[in-house]
Parts: structure tokens; sequence; C-alpha cells
């Protein structure tokens, strides 16, 4: 199993709207944390997209990369076809294994599982050409489903990136998640979190942690993993809560990416 980081480890030091730092992380500087760090994938996401970087610094950006050894993994969101087909030529430049895509964004409000299987049968010629994985991340459609759909499916460039949070939303509990998914895992999301009682008992706070210091059973969910046959690439992700200034948010995120690495060392090697 591989270990990595990507641009959801470190939103707030990148920025979104309404938190937008001074000095901004870009892909360089996402690469030079994956170097400090000692990890050998970078996966880029729809908040620091591979696309948004224009030449010629695209191409020094992937040279950098390779001298580095560092393995560069695309991530974004949507079905489109002609988003897909685009996003697959830039994975196929930076020599990406995968494309994670998120099925259920905003942008698909009409999505349905029959409308998403039509999607990705389109898509499945380019990327058997291309040889890259289309990994559909869950989050707002059932485990199960997402599982049915790719016996449906039934083809190796179809997979799927396992995050141990996002399915709260639903709500399903990450044993769930892994349970009906870890068959189909080529990418896991590790993002430890805590679930705490409102102090007038009606309700809870979900929160983000360090790796290992949360509520995620990782050695169970890696066990898992391993009993279904397979070893994904494991990709740290952060969820700090916001700090009374942006300064001191980026400066908590830097030092929980650093004590999530160490504890995830005791567990994958690479």
């Amino acid at each position: 199993m591989k270990l990595g980081i990507g641009s959801y480890t470190f939103m707030w030091s990148i920025g979104f709207p309404g938190a937008e730092p001074e000095n901004p992380m870009d892909a360089f500087g996402l690469l030079d944390m994956a170097i400090q760090l000692g990890v050998g994938t970078v996966q880029l996401g729809p908040n620091l997209p591979l696309s948004d970087i224009e030449e010629p610094s695209l191409g020094r950006f992937l040279n950098l990369a390779r001298l580095n050894g560092i393995q560069i993994e695309m991530a974004t969101r949507g079905m489109s076809l002609a988003h897909l087909r685009l996003q697959l030529a830039l994975a196929e430049r930076a020599g990406s294994t995968m494309l994670r895509t998120v099925p259920d964004s905003d942008a698909d409000d009409s999505l349905t599982l029959s409308s998403l299987e039509r999607d990705i049968r389109h898509i499945l010629p380019d990327l058997e050409r291309a040889k890259i994985q289309l990994t559909l991340e869950n989050g707002k459609i059932p485990a199960k489903s997402l599982a049915d759909l790719l016996d449906r499916l039934d083809s190796p460039w179809i997979g799927i990136t396992l995050d141990t949070v996002n399915s709260l939303a639903i709500p399903e509990g990450t044993d769930e998640v892994v349970r009906s998914l870890a068959p189909y895992t080529s990418c896991l999301h590790v993002k430890d979190f805590t679930i705490e009682r409102a102090w007038h008992m009606m309700g809870f706070k979900v929160e983000g942690c360090p790796a290992g210091l949360g509520q995620l059973k990782l050695p169970a969910i890696l066990n898992a993993l391993s009993r279904a046959g397979v070893s994904p690439i494991a990709i740290l992700e952060l969820w700090p809560p916001e700090q009374l200034h942006l300064t001191e948010t980026i400066a908590l995120e830097h030092v929980w990416a650093r004590e999530s690495i160490r504890y995830l060392r005791n567990y994958i090697s690479d």
C-alpha cells in the first residue's frame, strides 16, 4: 500500500471562498510538502486542479514530480463526458493510474443510478484505451448501491475511492461503507474524526482530528481491505476546525499533517 497526501490535506492552506490565504499553497507547494513528509503520491483535486496550471509551469511541475519520484494522481468532480475526457488526457500526461470523481456533486442534481451507469458506459472505452481507472468516491450514494453498480459494470477500469467520513452525510457509518466497498477500493481517503454529543444532548458535533486521535478504526479498515485482496493508495485528508485567525488554522493544518503521517507510518510503510 502506498501513502500520499492530496489537495484536501491542505484545504485551508490552498484556500477557498471565504478563506483566502495571503500566500495560498499552489501545486508546487503541495509537491514540496510531499517531499518534506516523505510520501510518494500527490493527489490533485478540484480545489487545486492540474488543468489550471498553464504551460510552461505544467511541464515543470510534472518534471519536478518525476525527478523526486512522486506519483501524481488526478481527482475531479462530476460525470460530464467532455469534462472527464479532458481530465483523462491530463491524467495520461501526468502518468496517473486513476481518475477519481465525485458523481454526486452539486453539478449533478439530476444524477440517478441509471444515468450514472449510462455515463460510465460512455467513458469506458476511453478508460480502457488510456489504461486509467475511474474511481467513484462515496458520499451521497449509498455504499451498497455503488457496489451493485460496479458488479453490473464488471470492468477493471471502474473502482472506488473509499472516503472514511463522507457517507456520514447520508447517513452511513464507516463500518457499513467498508463492508460494502472494500473489494472495489483502489484509493482510500484516510480522514479521522470525532463525534461528540452536544452539551444539551440534542444533536452531535462531527469534527476532524489528526489520524490516530479520533474514532476511525484504521487497523480494522486496513485488515478488511487486505481480506478483500486489495491494496489501495492511501491519501491523508484533514478537517481542521477553524481557529480565530486563518494563519492559525493553516498552522494547525500543517501540524496535523506531520502528526498524521507519523501515525500512518505505523501501518503503511511505503
